[in-house]
This record gives C-alpha cells, sequence and structure tokens, in this order.
C-alpha cells in the first residue's frame, strides 16, 4: 500500500487536531521510510519479478525490521512514548503510535503471504495487489477518504496553505497510479532512492500545516 497510508494520515488529523501533518505523515509511513534507510544500507532487501501482481511487481522478502508486526508494535510504543514524554498528550501519542502499527494491517490488506508477524515468519496477506480494481477501491477509497476528512477539519490561512496542499494530493496520486497494471519492476536502485525520496513529503506536511488551521465547529 502506498496512499492509503497517506490517507490514513490526512484523516488522521480529525482526531489529532494538536499533530501536526508531517508528524502524522511521519507515523503512518514510518515503516516504509525506515524500509527505505534499510534498503540503502543492504540491511533489508526486495526484488523485482515481472509480472508477479498487477498492484505492485516486487517480492519483499527481507524485511523483518521494518515491516514484521512485532517489530512495529516495538516502534509505535517508542514513537508513541517519545511524542507523549515531549508534549504529555496522550491522544495525541495514541493515534502517533496506533498510525505506526496500522501500516501492518494496512499492507497485510494488499500484499500477498510476505507480511511477516515475527521476523522469521508466519506470514500474512490478502494479495488484493493481484486485481488493480481492487487495489484502485480500497487503496483510492483510503486516500480520498482521509483528504476529505483533513479537508473538512482544517482550512487555509494563506494562499500558501492552499496550493501547498493541492500540490502534495496529486503529486501522490499520480505516482501512485502510474505504477498501476505495471508488471515490468524498475531497477532496484531506482527504487530505492524512489522510496527514500518519501522522507521529503514528512517536511512537506509540515509546511502545509503551518498554513492551515482548525475549522471552528459550527
Amino acid at each position: 500500500m502506498f496512499v492509503g497510508h497517506f490517507g490514513a494520515a490526512f484523516g488522521a488529523k480529525r482526531a489529532a487536531p494538536r499533530v501536526s501533518l508531517g508528524t502524522l505523515f511521519f507515523a503512518f509511513q514510518f515503516a516504509d521510510l525506515l524500509w527505505a534507510v534499510l534498503l540503502l544500507v543492504g540491511v533489508e532487501h526486495v526484488r523485482g519479478v515481472p509480472g508477479l501482481m498487477p498492484g505492485n511487481p516486487y517480492d519483499f522478502y527481507d524485511y523483518p525490521i521494518s515491516h514484521s508486526l512485532i517489530a512495529l508494535i516495538g516502534w509505535a510504543l517508542l514513537v508513541g512514548g517519545i511524542h507523549f514524554w515531549k508534549r504529555r498528550d496522550a491522544l495525541a501519542a495514541v493515534v502517533l503510535g496506533g498510525g505506526v502499527l496500522s501500516h501492518w494491517f494496512l499492507d497485510a490488506l494488499m500484499h500477498r503471504p510476505d507480511v511477516p508477524l515475527l521476523p522469521g515468519g508466519p506470514y500474512l496477506g490478502l494479495g488484493l495487489w493481484r486485481s488493480v480494481a481492487a487495489t484502485v477501491a480500497i487503496e483510492g477509497g483510503l486516500y480520498a477518504g482521509g483528504i476529505a476528512l483533513y479537508l473538512s477539519a482544517t482550512r487555509a490561512r494563506d494562499r500558501i496553505g492552499s496550493w501547498a496542499l493541492w500540490a502534495l494530493i496529486p503529486l501522490l496520486a499520480g505516482g501512485w497510479s502510474a505504477s498501476l497494471g505495471t508488471l515490468e519492476p524498475v531497477a532496484e536502485q531506482k527504487l530505492v532512492w524512489g522510496a527514500l525520496s518519501m522522507w521529503l513529503v514528512v517536511p512537506w506536511g509540515w509546511w502545509i500545516d503551518r498554513h492551515r488551521e482548525a475549522r471552528r465547529a459550527v
């Protein structure tokens, strides 16, 4: 899953209005952000397999530190605990920790059975990436729904708050939609740098939120 994680982060702003969108992006995409770094240094591994699945032609055969359920429970406690220690906001800490952990469950919807419970397995996955229609319905629905929740919870304070948001939304959607139905994987090095580029979305989200404010209840 890709934009679905961002959709969940957008939507979480309504539950934790005092948390920056950038921080929410960091939490909900924590597993993939960590995975990109671990790929770069050769600790975790992935390989392209032409024709593997229409929604994603990659074999995620080695990513226990970033994506196993037990590891993400630990990372969730760490991220949520650090936020609570710094901000003393229990609700926000729960939302952020839950965001880290949600990554496993959302990935398990889309992946074939390669998402580890423990570092050495067993492995789960419903494999919805086998169907482009199911991928669009589930992941696209999460993305659109999350954005709708974010828009219902915030409004732009200035032009930056509007155009910075509406520049990011189609950029993420475009990158995701371009990969749908692609049976030929890109080179591993290109995939690694593409994954690392997602770190740029974290400060982008912070920048957006700096120029938006909570909507007043009516």
